[in-house]
């Protein structure tokens, strides 16, 4: 089980933002796009991420001048991300370890996807059920 299989799923789709944007511009982004995380685009290249959380430090730190300031000023940099190739067990783990829940998918320096510990945890529940599933129908034909 790995992160391509969750992606081959889920889709390759990233909505992202650049780091010039505004606060505003990605708490619009996430609310439309019913998110709650984005990878921070400079380019190609994935250079952090903004997140519900950067959102409340922002506000704490700034009052309502937060949505004026750049994503750049209150995104989590550096990006920690994850290869396609990677087990999903192995991300599970990096999340739990770093406390976070979004991870970018990168392959030879490009962004292929973006999941979430949701996407990972649905994946395993999903996997679990269909080998409880399989082991009842073998048991069943014995």
């Amino acid at each position: 089980m790995t992160i391509a299989a969750i992606l081959r799923t889920k889709g390759g789709e990233v909505v992202s933002i650049t780091a010039e944007q505004t606060v505003g511009d990605a708490v619009a982004l996430l609310a439309e796009r019913r998110v709650g995380a984005v990878p921070v685009m400079a380019g190609d290249a994935v250079v952090g991420i903004f997140s519900e959380r950067d959102v409340i430090h922002a506000i704490a730190a700034h009052g309502s001048a937060a949505m004026t300031r750049s994503v750049g000023d209150t995104m989590t940099a550096p990006p920690i991300t994850v290869a396609p190739g990677e087990a999903v067990i192995g991300a599970l783990s990096l999340m739990t370890r770093r406390r976070i829940r979004h991870l970018p998918v990168v392959d030879q320096g490009r962004v292929v996807g973006f999941v979430s510990i949701g996407d990972l945890v649905k994946y395993r529940i999903d996997k679990i059920e269909a080998d409880a599933e399989a082991m009842r129908s073998y048991i069943q034909s014995a």
